[in-house]
């Protein structure tokens, strides 16, 4: 455990060792001292108290030679970096622990640190490392360690050739191998995909003579042909559990089955298209993923030099494809053509294979037991619920040696989110304190059991009268079982502090980062927008009440999102429906025209203005971009103004958005607008210092990743972040909410809320559920 971290959490057994002096007079007459001011006074004597408890396992003495290896590195890390690094080793490699976990602020370097701890094990023997990327993250991985690592492989297993990878690896195993560290970067989608299978058969014909008798023509003989189903290794036909033969068309094709004869399998993998594509075709689809080239360019370049030449330099050397000069000896890509797809190439990996097969299946069951001697997570906090991504997750995590989770989040405030990233790095340790699987093979039971441990359930009891009963009155009682935020001290100090190092952006040290702000501007509507706004929210609340009584909740997703989006879409009509009924609830013409600023886009643009004469961009973030899209008339609004301005969509594709962005700032443009979901992860846009939510949504995750996207080692102008919202509406109710949860969410990240003990936060709900109660109260 890190020094760094320690300060953050107070056991209930450092507590009981609280001195009699603290004890005071004060207190026998249950006069009662905020957590906050507590700790503040007794800080050093707890913080004892807590050492002497639970010793640190770094004590900030670093190792001489992990911190060599480190300075050693062409990109060296930044003194509060190795810390962190000679921190995660010495629990990994030292202590013996299976994971770590880095829990950093957005912008802090997660991505470099693990390459240097990375770099610090290999030479402790950990050589083969797998890294488990969100996908638009693949390239970037791969660029970053080509950059930090000396004679440093690393294989993307990401495309339609991750199988053939796959099988040269498990050919290769025990064969000569590379004299450096050996790196193999897998996206996160890829990682759960399946693959497309069919059922293979031999039809084995068997003759059956029956008997028929006829009372005219006398006794008949018959051959009966039926076709069965066997095996196509060993022609054995395949029986039920009964012992009958199965016939050719009965065999089930919904499972992939195996012989029962020879175990081989009965099922092959096939494409799931029937044309195979070839070899010229594949090059010129390589080549179109390069900027600047098209198909016409592709084909040319294919005739004139041959697919197997340019097949070699895409896979081997780009910088020969960049310098290809013609017959002339010209080159034939000009300097900004080249500088273009010199780093966008830089981000790709050509793969000329075809065929798909779950990366995770293949590596579980054809690779030996830690073949992988170390999975680096980036972006754990994905990984938090039971769903096919985290389930994936769990099987590389069993299959390596030791596992290095990273995230800048590491619970969004319920004890659940820490529950399954806990089970799939920590096992062991979850199952020594008695979490098991049930009967029926589920956790459901077992997290359960965690939240009442270490968070905050909820116990609703309603109690009615019941009128059937024949000769009597009754009372009818039921119980509702919810979870709310939060993640008490035990559990901290139990599952947290042991494996988590912490780093701020403050620790980072004086002159690395440029300052940071956030401000809230509360936005006055017009008369006619207020006053429609009024009319609106009184007439869904009303409906709302109603519906609640009767224990109807369809309404309540409806009621919340037109409260929130209402005032920024009023640009056009607005009819609400009930999603059950269709019954037309409100209508609302359009309070402004096409060409007409709303006051929030008048503060936007204003922004923008500001920041462009400080020679700053700006980033705009909307939630609207897709049905309700108010993205393009923020476009066409900031055009109309001066400024250049573009959309980044989700048509971009993950692996595009990086050199989408980049070419856009090449071309001068001013701001940018997109749906914060796209960018919040991975991507550095320290070109954009200005970030603008225009609404923030409820997601906590979300808003900590986007709100940090600029702010990062790297960044030198000052970063500003501004929220706007409008006054008493629903959106400021949001925005309360999200600081709150924000808090609980820091109270795992090392840092004590100012609420003190809300961080237990007993009465909390989520954001949606508790708008919901404001709406209807």
């Amino acid at each position: 455990m890190s020094d760094l971290a320690i300060n953050t959490v107070i056991s209930d057994v450092a507590l009981d060792e609280t001195p009699d002096e603290f004890l005071t007079e004060e207190s026998d007459s249950l006069n009662i001292i905020p957590l906050n001011t507590f700790i503040q006074d007794f800080c050093a004597d707890l913080l004892n108290a807590v050492k002497r408890q639970n010793p640190p396992v770094y004590d900030e003495v670093p190792n001489s030679q992990r911190a060599l290896i480190m300075n050693n590195m062409p990109r060296r890390p930044f003194d509060a970096q190795q810390r962190v690094v000679q921190a995660v080793t010495r629990l990994l490699v030292d202590e013996g622990e299976k994971a770590a976990i880095i829990n950093a602020e957005m912008g802090t370097g997660k991505t470099m640190m693990s390459i240097a701890a990375s770099e610090v094990m290999f030479y402790e023997g950990y050589q083969r490392i797998i890294v488990l990327s969100p996908p638009h993250l693949v390239y970037k991985w791969r660029r970053e360690i080509l950059e930090s690592v000396n004679n440093a492989k690393v294989w993307v297993l990401n495309g339609p050739d991750t199988l053939a990878k796959l099988l040269k690896l498990r050919e290769s195993y025990g064969l000569q191998e590379h004299n450096g560290p050996e790196y193999f970067v897998l996206g996160r989608v890829r990682m759960r995909l399946g693959f497309n299978w069919k059922t293979v058969l031999e039809k084995r014909k068997m003759h059956v003579r029956k008997r028929v008798n006829d009372v005219d023509e006398g006794s008949q003989s018959f051959v009966l042909t039926t076709e069965y189903a066997a095996c196509t290794h060993c022609g054995v036909i395949q029986r039920d559990e009964e012992g009958n033969a199965i016939q050719y068309l009965a065999f089930t094709r919904e499972k992939r089955c195996d012989c029962q004869s020879c175990d081989s399998p009965l099922w092959s993998l096939h494409r799931p298209s029937q044309k195979i594509k070839s070899r010229k075709d594949l090059v010129v689809e390589a080549m179109c993923q390069i900027p600047t080239i098209g198909e016409k360019t592709a084909n040319t370049l294919v005739q004139n030099f041959g697919s197997d030449m340019m097949e070699q330099m895409l896979a081997d050397n780009v910088y020969d494809f960049i310098n290809l000069m013609d017959e002339n000896g010209d080159l034939i890509f000009n300097d900004r053509r080249a500088n273009r797809m010199e780093r966008s190439m830089a981000n790709l990996e050509f793969g000329f294979g075809q065929g798909g097969y779950q990366p995770t299946e293949f590596i579980k069951r054809y690779l030996p037991n830690q073949y992988f001697d170390l999975l680096i997570v980036d972006e754990g906090h994905e990984y938090k619920n039971q769903t096919a991504q985290g389930e994936a997750m769990g099987v590389l995590s069993n299959k390596c040696n030791k596992v290095l989770m990273l995230t800048g989040t590491l619970m969004g405030g319920y004890a659940s989110d820490l529950f399954f990233l806990l089970w799939r790095i920590l096992g062991k340790k979850m199952r020594e304190d008695g979490y098991h699987y049930n009967e029926r093979g589920s956790l459901g039971s077992a997290s359960m059991s965690f939240m009442r441990d270490h968070g905050v359930l909820k116990d609703v009891y309603k109690e009615s009268e019941s009128s059937s009963h024949r000769t009597a009155r009754g009372k009818k009682m039921t119980v509702r079982t919810s979870k709310a935020p939060g993640f008490g001290p035990k559990g901290i100090a139990r599952y947290v502090l042991p494996y988590t190092v912490f780093l701020k952006l403050k620790d980072i040290g004086e002159g690395v980062l440029p300052d940071y702000r956030e401000e809230l501007i509360q936005v006055p509507m017009t008369d006619d927008q207020l006053a429609d706004y009024q009319a609106l929210s009184s007439t869904l609340t009303n409906a709302l009440k109603k519906a609640l009584a009767q224990g109807d909740t369809t309404l309540l997703g409806v009621v919340i999102n037109v409260l929130l989006r209402w005032p920024d879409t009023c640009f056009r009509p607005e009819s609400v429906t009930h999603p059950r009924t269709r019954q037309l609830l409100h209508f609302n013409g359009a309070v402004f025209g096409d060409d007409e600023l709303s006051p929030k886009e008048a503060d936007m643009i204003r922004l923008c203005k500001e920041a462009k004469a400080q020679g700053r961009r700006s980033l705009v973030y909307t939630i609207y971009t897709g049905k309700q899209d108010v993205a393009s008339r923020y476009k066409r609004l900031l055009i109309k103004e001066g400024l250049k301005a573009d959309v980044l969509r989700s048509t971009v594709g993950t692996d595009k958005r990086e050199d989408w962005i980049m070419d856009k700032v090449d071309r001068g443009i001013d701001v940018m607008i997109c749906n914060p979901e796209l960018v919040k992860t991975g991507l550095d846009l320290l070109d954009f210092p200005t970030i603008i939510f225009t609404q923030s949504g409820y997601n906590v995750y979300t808003v900590q990743q986007a709100s940090r996207r600029s702010w990062r080692i790297g960044q030198k102008q000052d970063v500003v972040i501004y929220f706007l919202g409008y006054e008493k509406t629903a959106q400021i109710t949001c925005l309360e909410l999200m600081a709150k949860k924000i808090a609980v969410s820091q109270s795992t990240s090392g840092d004590m809320p100012d609420t003190g003990l809300d961080v237990l936060n007993q009465g909390g709900d989520s954001i949606e559920v508790a708008l919901a109660k404001q709406l209807s109260a």
